[in-house]
């Protein structure tokens, strides 16, 4: 089985290749389906065991074959037409599919709606072929969990070495792309949640301006800052992706702004002289307490200046961002997800056996052996708080937020040095541009003496996406750092 499927298909391919096979009938979409159910069977489910992988959709098989049937007869949708697509645990599909983010308590949940970026997926003629592993409630359960355990899916592995930290919470997304078990996935974030699996998985990750891509239909975290965004082993693939996902939303009100603020073909920035005369505002005052232990790479940093620097941009170094050191509150993500969480969870089926907070932790508690290897102490202190979003705490952190991570924050940053971005190591910016709502791209820029991937991320204003997509398709087109891992070596 494993010469066929050898014979047909390259290991990774991108979503021009795939069109251009299909189009010329050398594959099909149930053959990339079957392809890559086969390698989550070796390597995810067995082999290495990477546990990317929550559930498959019973279904895409049938999907695939519909679509590819539609192409024969009508031709193809566009360019996601019968690709791959994996999806975060927390986003709502209406099929034969789970949703839990990853909790042992909605383990039986069945949406009777799909997600609004679901609905654009399937439109565009994506196969959605499963769901994948996340940190539980996006880290909202215990401060000793480690990134990527769930009590439904275990802990996901890194594909580049199963000693090296895996991010979170979108980690199953980032590792199932690296180790090529789908195109292309969907990730969510509220704070670093697409960016730092991205980095440390070696694919590259676009958190969006918060509004973007609708919120409907995903289990939240926070209003403020929750956004789903694309996880795509190209630049070029993200954007593909980016370019679908988006869309105006009556159902969530974020997304009103949006209008005539996005383009609706990101491809339109793919260009390899992006860095030629962009001005990089370089940020290198990022702390120890910022990295996990091994995260950074000085050389590796030095590397990535120096490429964007070949590239044509004038890399303006050692920029202060005023508000980037201070001491956040964190009562918004706090209250925001006691609310949040108590509303989804209200709304839920009678036959599920939890509807609060409350009930969450008592399922737990009675099912402690599977549900909490790590406690639950984040979740027991949010259920503490009230309800209403009217706490002193709540409102001020709220305001300060927006004030020191946009005005005194990356606005005033881009405007002082008149940048068109900056350059953060690792994911070290996600907080500021998280509370802000703005955007940021995650990408490979090598690897360490043991293997151990480092990225880099890009930040900018609001609805930057187009000189994000720019910028990093330069950067990844003069520097092609990054590699698959070797799975077989784990």
């Amino acid at each position: 089985m494993e010469s066929f499927f050898k014979e047909i298909l390259q290991e990774e391919m991108t979503i021009a290749q795939i069109q251009e096979w299909m189009d010329k009938g050398e594959i099909t979409s149930k053959d990339l389906v079957l392809y890559y159910l086969y390698r989550i069977a070796k390597y995810d489910q067995d082999g290495p065991e990477i546990h990317s992988i929550l559930e498959i959709n019973p279904d895409a098989i049938f999907i695939a074959e519909g679509l590819d049937h539609e192409r024969k007869t009508k031709g193809a949708r566009g360019p996601l037409h019968g690709i791959p697509v994996l999806l975060k645990d927390n986003i709502e599909t209406k099929d034969h599919q789970h949703t839990s983010a990853g909790t042992l308590a909605l383990e039986k949940y069945i949406s009777d709606k799909d997600a609004f970026l679901v609905q654009r997926l399937r439109k565009a003629g994506a196969v959605i072929v499963g769901k994948t592993n996340m940190t539980e409630l996006a880290n909202g359960m215990s401060s000793k969990m480690w990134a990527g355990y769930s009590a439904r899916g275990g802990q996901v592995v890194n594909p580049y070495g199963s000693d090296f930290f895996v991010g979170g919470s979108s980690t199953g997304s980032a590792a199932a792309i690296a180790a090529n078990f789908a195109v292309l996935a969907v990730g969510t974030e509220t704070d670093g949640s697409i960016l730092s699996p991205a980095v440390q998985n070696s694919v590259v990750g676009i958190k969006p301006t918060v509004g973007l891509i609708s919120r409907s239909g995903i289990i939240p975290f926070t209003y403020s800052q929750d956004t789903a965004g694309p996880m795509a082993r190209t630049v070029t693939d993200a954007a593909i992706l980016l370019s679908t996902l988006i869309g105006i939303d009556d159902e969530d009100p974020a997304t009103l702004k949006s209008e005539n603020q996005s383009r609706m073909d990101y491809t339109c920035y793919l260009d390899e002289t992006g860095l030629k005369d962009a001005r990089i505002g370089v940020f290198t005052e990022a702390s120890e307490h910022l990295f996990m232990p091994g995260e950074y790479d000085e050389l590796l940093f030095r590397q990535a200046i120096e490429t964007m620097t070949k590239a044509g941009a004038e890399m303006i170094m050692d920029i202060e961002i005023p508000s980037v050191h201070r001491q956040w509150s964190w009562s918004v993500n706090q209250y925001e997800m006691k609310h949040s969480l108590e509303n989804f969870l209200a709304k839920l089926p009678t036959t599920l056996p939890v509807h609060t907070l409350t009930e969450l932790i008592e399922f737990n508690k009675q099912n402690e052996e599977k549900a909490l290897k790590y406690g639950q102490d984040k979740l027991e202190h949010r259920n503490s708080l009230s309800n209403t979003l009217r706490d002193s705490e709540y409102l001020l952190g709220k305001v300060e937020d927006l004030y020191y991570a946009q005005e005194k924050g990356i606005d005033e940053a881009l405007e002082k040095y008149n940048l068109d971005a900056i350059l953060f190591p690792a994911y070290v910016g996600s907080t500021i541009s998280a509370k802000a709502g703005f955007p940021s791209i995650a990408l490979p820029a090598g690897y360490m003496k043991n293997g151990r991937p480092f990225g880099i991320t890009l930040a900018a204003g609001a609805f930057s996406e187009g000189t994000l997509i720019k910028l990093g398709y330069s950067f990844e087109q003069t520097g092609k750092f990054r590699r698959k891992p070797s799975l077989a070596s784990l």
